[in-house]
């Protein structure tokens, strides 16, 4: 067998640990739809610990992440199964200071990623200048999309990762 098929070490301690997860296991049978009705979308960022950061524990809400907390027709689609399958009420937009999409040249990782690949891909970046304001852009995006049922209750909040704490936007 090939180096690429075997995990690195890493992967491999990822592995040991959901072992000792799996042996102590002890929330099977908790329902796909969350107890608190809540769906929140945030960034992929490592730092942001989002279920130490709103004390949740499994089953209490769903999370959505990924590069930047950006309101994509996915995330979108996850947001409307999430409300009409499994009755979330609210959604939570969580985005986060010294964010990586936070001033980068969108232009340019799109041309670098054209140049390796030998297309440009069919997704923006999404960079941004401010994070108060791309959450207030984020929310809006959520308040006025047709596939979303519960659109009153979307609330905005800018994530320190120096200090831990969320901030109304």
């Amino acid at each position: 067998m090939s180096n690429q098929h075997q995990p690195s070490a890493v992967v491999a301690d990822y592995e040991l640990n959901n072992s000792v997860y799996a042996s102590g296991y002890t929330t099977p049978g908790l329902e796909a739809a969350p107890q608190d009705r809540v769906a929140v979308v945030t960034c992929m960022d490592a730092r942001v610990d989002t279920y130490r950061a709103l004390g949740l524990e499994p089953g209490r809400a769903h999370v959505i992440r990924n590069a930047g907390g950006v309101i994509t027709n996915d995330v979108i689609r996850s947001l409307a199964l999430s409300q009409l399958e499994l009755g979330t009420t609210q959604i939570v937009v969580i985005h986060h200071t010294k964010c990586g999409l936070a001033g980068l040249d969108e232009e340019a990782v799109l041309d670098a990623l054209a140049a390796k690949a030998g297309q440009r891909p069919p997704w923006k970046i999404h960079a941004f200048a401010d994070v108060y304001e791309d959450t207030r852009a984020s929310v809006e995006a959520l308040r006025s999309s047709p596939y979303l049922q519960h659109t009153d209750r979307i609330f905005g909040y800018v994530h320190d990762v120096d200090s831990g704490r969320i901030e109304p936007v």
